[in-house]
This record gives structure tokens, C-alpha cells and sequence, in this order.
């Protein structure tokens, strides 16, 4: 569920095939995404997944697309 989602909106961000996007699928690397890309990003996830700011430190060790979904299944859980 939290993947499909991710996953959807990353798609719709970088203008990418769903069916791209892996639990491997880095953001710089496969994506192309720059600082200004994961702020967006981050601000999208904080919305969708209504939980609170993610702090810089959480987002220096997102590097791949189930870095992320781990961040947020342990959010999910809190």
C-alpha cells in the first residue's frame, strides 16, 4: 500500500512509468532529482501520509525509493 502510493507519486514528480520504479530506484541516479526534486517531494509525502515534518537528517539517508517507504511504514507505526 505505502509503496503504491509512493510510487505513484514519484511517477507523477519526474514524469516516469509507474512500472519503473523499484524498491531499488535511486533518486539522484534513476530519477534525476535534485535538492529543490526532494523537497518537493518531502513535502508531498508529509501531506499525503499526514504525518508530521521529516527532519534533514532522516532526508540525507533517503537515497533510494525503499529508503523511503521504510521512513514512512516506521512514521506509519508510531
Amino acid at each position: 500500500m505505502i509503496f503504491e502510493k509512493v510510487v505513484k507519486l514519484l511517477a507523477e514528480q519526474f514524469g516516469v512509468d509507474e512500472d519503473s520504479i523499484t524498491m531499488k530506484t535511486e533518486f539522484e541516479a534513476d530519477l534525476g532529482a535534485d535538492s529543490l526534486d526532494i523537497v518537493e517531494l518531502t513535502m508531498m509525502i508529509e501531506e499525503e501520509f499526514d504525518f508530521g515534518e521529516i527532519e534533514d537528517e532522516e532526508l540525507e539517508k533517503l537515497s533510494t525509493v525503499g529508503d523511503l517507504v521504510e521512513l514512512i511504514s516506521a512514521r506509519s507505526r508510531e
